[in-house]
């Protein structure tokens, strides 16, 4: 079953290839979506795939790339829209 999970990322995650390291985790899953910088510096993924993919690289998202520092992970969920063919960085 696919899922859709729109995340915001919050602690300090710009500047430490968070986004990179994210695009390259979620293509290696297999997922399809997005991440971005936000203003407020955090960082907002959209991701849709497999379930288990999905939970996998939110898991990983808790913790980011070596110099990262997360301080919380909220997601909303919902049914995947399929409107993706691959992951980009925004």
């Amino acid at each position: 079953m696919k899922v859709r999970a729109n995340a915001k990322i919050q602690g300090l995650v710009q500047g430490v290839f968070y986004r990179q390291s994210t695009q390259e985790t979620a293509l290696c899953l297999g997922l399809t979506g997005w991440v971005r910088n936000l203003p407020d510096g955090s960082v907002e993924a959209v991701v849709e795939g497999p379930s288990a993919a999905v939970h996998e690289l939110l898991e990983w998202c808790q913790q980011g790339p070596p110099a990262a520092e997360v301080t919380s992970v909220n997601v909303d969920w919902s049914d995947a829209t399929g409107e993706f063919t691959h992951f980009t960085t925004r």
